[in-house]
C-alpha cells in the first residue's frame, strides 16, 4: 500500500499516475422504488472532479459495472457517461472503461473501445473482478463485492487488500463509487459468501476507511484478527 492512496472510495496508483473509481451502477437511480429523486449523476461527477483535482492522473480507469442495466440504457445515462468522459479528457486524463457484468449495453454508449482489463507498466493488473483476469500481473485491483464494514452499527464502504491475494500477489478491492449501492458487509462473512473468483480469503482482507472528517485514511488488520472486536 506504499505507493497507493485511498481517497472517497477510489484509489490513485502513484508509481503510474493512475485513478481507479469502479462500480459507478449509472441509472440504478432509475430502478429504485423511492418517490425523491436521487442525484446520482450529480454526486458521481462532483467527487470524481474532486479526485482529478486532488491527484491530476495521467491516466483514468473505469473497473466495470459503470452501467447498471442489462436490457436498456436508463434515459439520461447516455449523456452522464459521455460527460465523465469529457470530464476526465478535459482533466488531461487517458481514459479506459473496463468490461462489468451490468456493463453489456456499455459499448454503445462509451466512446471508445471498451476492454476487459488493463495491464499498468508497473504490472498491475485492473478488471473487474467478476471473472478471473486474462493477464498476469505483480497486483491486482478489482471492484465488483462493494466490501464494508459495519462498526458500532454504522456502514462504512472500505478499500480491502491483501498481499497475497490472488496468486501470490497483492489484491486490491475497491468499493463502489456509486453511494446508492450500501457495501456487502464483511463482519460475518465466509469467503464463499462474496462473488468474485479472486477473493479466496474474507479473513487475510485487510480493511481501509477513508474517514472524509479527518481526511485521513484508516487502516485496521486483517478481517480475521480484530472480527470479534466489530
Amino acid at each position: 500500500m506504499d505507493d497507493i492512496t485511498f481517497r472517497e472510495r477510489a484509489v490513485y496508483l502513484e508509481a503510474t499516475e493512475t485513478l481507479v473509481v469502479a462500480d459507478l451502477h449509472l441509472g440504478r437511480a432509475a430502478t429504485s422504488a423511492v418517490d425523491v429523486p436521487l442525484e446520482e449523476a450529480g454526486d458521481i461527477h462532483a467527487r470524481l472532479a474532486g479526485l482529478l483535482e486532488r491527484f491530476e492522473p495521467r491516466q483514468t480507469v473505469f473497473a466495470g459495472d459503470m452501467l447498471h442495466s442489462f436490457s436498456t440504457v436508463p434515459a439520461g445515462v447516455d449523456e452522464t457517461v459521455d460527460e465523465l468522459y469529457r470530464q476526465s479528457r478535459e482533466a488531461g486524463c487517458e481514459v479506459r472503461a473496463l468490461e462489468g457484468n451490468h456493463d453489456r449495453l456499455l459499448a454503445a454508449v462509451w466512446p471508445e473501445k471498451v476492454e476487459k482489463s488493463v495491464r499498468l507498466a508497473d504490472q498491475t493488473v485492473i478488471c473487474h473482478g467478476h471473472t478471473e483476469p486474462d493477464r498476469d500481473g505483480e497486483r491486482y485491483v478489482i471492484g465488483h463485492d462493494h466490501p464494508a464494514i459495519n462498526i458500532e452499527g454504522k456502514r462504512h464502504p472500505c478499500l480491502c487488500v491483501d498481499p497475497t491475494g490472488y496468486r501470490g500477489r497483492e489484491l486490491v478491492v475497491l468499493p463502489a463509487f456509486t453511494r446508492l449501492a450500501g457495501g456487502v458487509e464483511l463482519n460475518r462473512l465466509r469467503a464463499d459468501a462474496l462473488q468474485s473468483p479472486l477473493i479466496k480469503s474474507v479473513e487475510s482482507l485487510q480493511p481501509h476507511i477513508w474517514d472524509a472528517d479527518d481526511e485521513t485514511t484508516l487502516q485496521f488488520p486483517p478481517l480475521g484478527e480484530f472480527r470479534r472486536l466489530l
